[in-house]
């Protein structure tokens, strides 16, 4: 069964609410890179979770990460 999805901000899933769902912090690099592209994280591992890289970059969120590419 598929979960039903509201499309909003960068075709990201909306909870029934609105709010933007969040990615989790098990979410691997290489699965970021389906969706921000192959330079994402670049130079570091597939296999890495964000919660790990936004570690390892001094980043509180994936958004801010972002912003700082």
């Amino acid at each position: 069964m598929s979960k039903k999805c509201h499309p909003g901000l960068d075709n990201r899933c909306r909870d029934n609410n609105g709010e933007i769902r969040h990615k989790n912090g098990a979410t691997r690099v290489d699965t970021l890179r389906e969706t921000y592209g192959d330079g994402f994280a670049s130079g570091m591992r597939g296999d890495m979770k964000l919660d790990t890289l936004l570690d390892r970059t001094g980043s509180r969120s994936l958004t801010q990460l972002l912003k700082k590419r």
